[in-house]
């Protein structure tokens, strides 16, 4: 037995913990990252789809509700910095078929689309994976203006 040739172990533990640290937090940083991002889409797309069933009630025909319920989206996914995101917007009215502007009808805003998971790269298998977001709102005609005669 050899006396004098133990190692000092002191501060190993901290340079241990720091790695351990480190390992674990930045996969965790990660998964909130891109929880937060998809949650951001989702709430974007939520309020899109209500400002957007808002604008097209209060137009007064139902091409010009289309035109300013797609600019209302836009303005909404943009305060939800999802500007230049693509989305699809559907606009249909029930009961029955168009004109969507006449008393007893309800409009029924759908609008979808996809986030892009943060810090993917390329390299990884092409395209950056992505999360599919939707939102459906009605609005009762009459809702938000009067229609008695």
């Amino acid at each position: 037995m050899r006396r004098g040739t133990s190692r000092d172990e002191q501060g190993s533990a901290l340079v241990e913990f720091v790695w351990l640290g480190m390992l674990l937090l930045v996969p965790l940083v990660y998964v909130l990252i891109a929880v937060f991002d998809v949650q951001r889409g989702a709430f974007g797309v939520a309020a899109a789809s209500r400002a957007a069933g808002r604008a097209y009630a209060l137009a007064d025909t139902d091409a010009e509700g289309a035109r300013q319920a797609r600019a209302a989206a836009l303005i909404a996914l943009a305060d939800q910095g999802l500007d230049g995101h693509p989305f699809d917007l559907a606009i249909t009215c029930q009961p029955g078929p168009p004109p969507c502007h006449a008393r007893g009808k309800t409009i029924v805003v759908q609008i979808g689309s996809r986030v892009t998971l943060p810090l993917s790269p390329p390299a990884l298998g092409g395209d950056a994976p992505t999360f599919a977001v939707s939102a459906e709102h009605r609005v009762p005609i009459g809702r938000y203006r009067d229609l008695s005669p």
